[in-house]
């Protein structure tokens, strides 16, 4: 005798679950894949730039041309052999620097943009270029602001180096938090590497001069 067996409550409950479960384990891997995708890196280039490269390069000069702006400001001051040994290697990297990406924007016909050493170097010492700063605002991380220059440019020999390597740490970490966005998201590969250069060296300089403000 054939005994037709009815679905139980029971059963159907269970095989209810197990589809949406198989149902929620489709969805979740799709949606990681579509994560996956969306996070990959850039593909890089030796040719082909994109708006992040020149954004990286016109933001850089401006924030490298304020650093060697505070660099000339040590000329005439009396600093520690060390303080002075790393003001030098600010202006040996970031001058080079900003030529290279000055470069990379008269190919890329795009603008270079004026910086603070525009007036300097045409001619004008250094004195009141706090003033010329003022009321030009920057969302640049780092960037000094025309009464931070001022008082910088003011402090007494007895403020200055402390004074100096306070900003400078400050100026450097702005410099790194650019050039790792430039790393996440450049598509112009010497600007990316450019980009990594930058983290180095100066997080090697944050370190130096945070040990030298420690004493």
């Amino acid at each position: 005798m054939h005994i037709h067996r009815t679905s139980t409550p029971a059963r159907r409950t269970t095989r209810l679950i197990g589809a949406l479960g198989l149902g929620l384990a489709l969805t979740l891997s799709a949606c990681g894949n579509d994560d996956s995708a969306a996070d990959a890196p850039t593909a890089l280039s030796d040719t082909e730039h994109n708006d992040a490269d020149v954004a990286f390069a016109t933001d850089m000069i401006q924030h490298h041309a304020q650093a060697l702006s505070m660099v000339d400001l040590t000329l005439d001051r009396s600093l520690d052999p060390e303080v002075q040994q790393l003001a030098e290697d600010v202006r040996a990297a970031q001058g080079p620097e900003i030529e290279t990406m000055s470069d990379w924007l008269q190919d890329w016909d795009e603008e270079i943009p004026a910086t603070m050493r525009d007036h300097s170097n045409a001619g004008h010492d250094m004195e009141g270029m706090g003033d010329s700063m003022e009321g030009t605002e920057s969302d640049m991380p780092g960037m000094m602001s025309g009464e931070d220059f001022d008082e910088l440019e003011n402090a007494s020999d007895a403020d200055f180096q402390a004074l100096w390597l306070e900003m400078m740490v400050e100026h450097h970490e702005g410099a790194v938090e650019m050039a790792e966005d430039q790393q996440d998201d450049g598509q112009f590969r010497p600007a990316v590497e450019l980009a990594g250069t930058v983290v180095e060296t100066q997080t090697a300089e944050i370190e130096r001069m945070q040990e030298l403000l420690a004493g």
